[in-house]
């Protein structure tokens, strides 16, 4: 084996590796693209012909196709971290919660975590919630209750303040 064709599958082998980083932590960054590259000189380095070029193509593409699968299949069980979920944001400072049924938030006093004007957020036990006061201006930091769900809808008045609707 010579020094060329050597080259040729250390470069294929680097290629697929950085592929393989790239599938697992996306983002068309310098993995990459220099897998592509390196997978590219590779197939230049190993081919003597056109004729052996596309044959090494069609190789590269289906090994490339077999290591997509087996990332996704490892991703699908749960054996590899997503790369595309934001762990980090949902766990912050109390979670991120998404729900369809709010009702049992009804009554719930809290924080207004910015200025309602009439909407904006209010802290609930540690867990920020997209509210609409009722129709008053009420500042950040003000005490705020829960006394209407409608769907994801909540509606908030200022703790001791009047219910208008």
């Amino acid at each position: 084996m010579d020094a060329v064709n050597l080259a040729g599958i250390l470069l294929l082998v680097a290629g697929f590796v950085l592929v393989a980083v790239e599938m697992v932590m996306p983002g068309f960054s310098a993995p990459g693209v220099s897998g592509i590259v390196c997978l590219v000189l590779g197939v230049f380095a190993l081919a003597d012909s056109v004729m052996e070029g596309a044959v090494i193509t069609i190789g590269v593409l289906a090994v490339l196709g077999i290591l997509a699968a087996i990332i996704l299949g490892l991703l699908s069980r749960g054996k590899l971290k997503p790369p595309i979920i934001l762990e980090e944001e949902q766990n912050r400072a109390g979670g991120y919660l998404s729900s369809s049924d709010l009702k049992y938030l009804l009554g719930r006093q809290g924080i207004a975590a910015t200025d309602l004007r009439p909407s904006g957020v209010g802290t609930f036990d540690d867990i920020h919630f997209d509210v609409i006061s009722v129709g008053n201006y009420i500042s950040k930091g003000t005490s705020i209750k829960i006394i209407k769900v409608e769907g994801s809808k909540l509606v908030v008045k200022e703790k001791g303040g009047k219910e208008n609707g």
